[in-house]
């Protein structure tokens, strides 16, 4: 049988184990050989990055839960570690694991940006806003080093492009000389995941995410630069961060947030045995309390795909969060965004979008 010390939490990171992706036709299990008897025996899992060619820049959906047809991810995985994250089975797409491959086996698009351009001056091309971070987040630590997001944001700025942005990292003000003129323009919003208040809760279920406090920070920062920003209270998880709601919303308006948004943690793919693991590790004695007041709002199991309520979920201790959620926002004076709505994407002008002139083009006439 295996041994239980095999899957050890691992410093710093967000799951625990790395089971195979579902397309895999091998299951790997993770045994204990005698050797690492002790968690500081374990050598530390460390970040990969591979660049990866990129035949397109913008992705598109037809989603009727979302405002946005467009989005672009510059990464695929995410270094932050969010044990929740629903980006999480994407992995398996690439023949790796949604579990620590995710957090720690990653990819990145050096050429999004050129790419980027190339779409944008097709004659066909319409304006629409375009969502950033919608998948992983697009200020992941490894931004630091590859930059690909200030890129994006610099092709975008040069065609008066509408964009949105939802982060929880503070590497967003990096950018506030790109983003400060396009908001004077109405050309974009922020929105600022913040997912509890309690700092060590967030060490566990955000490993390499921002502290609370720097996020609240963050919110200010932008603000100050003029820049619309939105509070993102998500994902919410029954009896685990759910009470702190109304806290995390009036933070946020004290911060300088003008709009607030809110999600139900949703489980699909290998997410449902992923975070079952965590909160068996993490939050042993709520564990099938929280699991079952998920499964009560998503119909019975841990995830519900269907468009309409995958969000917010249903019955009757997601009507209760919906209801506490407008609650709060009015008691703070604060633009409640539906649930369903991703944060700050209405209201942007798409009218001035324009293809910048290339060196040694002539100018048009009128």
């Amino acid at each position: 049988m295996p041994d239980i010390r095999a899957n050890l939490p691992k410093k710093g990171r967000g799951v625990i184990t790395n089971p195979s992706g579902r397309h895999e036709p091998l299951q790997r299990l993770a045994i204990d050989d005698g050797w690492a008897l002790e968690e500081d025996d374990i050598a530390p899992l460390r970040t990969t990055v591979t660049d990866e060619a990129c035949r397109s820049a913008i992705t598109y959906n037809r989603s009727p839960d979302l405002p946005f047809d467009r989005s672009i991810n510059p990464y695929r995985g995410c270094e932050h570690g969010c044990a929740y994250c629903f980006a999480r089975p994407s992995h398996a797409h690439m023949g790796l694991s949604p579990g620590l491959d995710f957090e720690s086996r990653l990819f990145a698009k050096p050429d999004i940006a050129r790419v980027l351009e190339r779409e944008l001056e097709k004659q066909a091309y319409a304006c629409q806003p375009i969502a950033l971070g919608t998948n992983t987040d697009p200020y992941q630590p490894i931004e630091r080093q590859y930059g690909l997001m200030r890129q994006i944001l610099e092709v975008l700025a040069a065609f008066n492009h509408p964009i949105t942005i939802v982060t929880k990292s503070a590497l967003v003000v990096r950018d506030l000389d790109i983003l400060g003129p396009m908001a004077a323009r109405g050309l974009v919003s922020v929105a600022v995941s913040v997912t509890t208040l309690k700092r060590e809760l967030s060490r566990k279920l955000e490993p390499r995410a921002p502290t609370p406090e720097k996020r609240l920070a963050t919110i200010g920062a932008l603000s100050d630069a003029g820049i619309p920003v939105s509070i993102f209270a998500a994902p919410m998880i029954p009896a685990l961060n759910d009470m702190e709601l109304e806290s995390i919303i009036a933070a946020g308006r004290t911060a300088g947030a003008t709009s607030a948004v809110y999600s139900l943690l949703k489980l699909p793919y290998e997410l449902k045995d992923l975070f079952s693991e965590w909160l068996n590790e993490y939050a042993p004695g709520r564990a099938s309390h929280v699991l079952s007041l998920l499964s009560q709002s998503r119909g019975g199991d841990l995830n519900d795909s269907r468009f309409g309520v995958r969000m917010t979920g249903t019955g009757t201790l997601a009507d209760l969060l919906s209801k506490r959620f407008r609650l709060a926002c009015k008691r703070v004076a604060m633009d409640a965004i539906g649930a369903r709505t991703e944060p700050g994407t209405l209201g942007l002008d798409c009218t001035q979008f324009k293809a910048p002139p290339k060196a040694g083009q002539q100018m048009a006439l009128f």
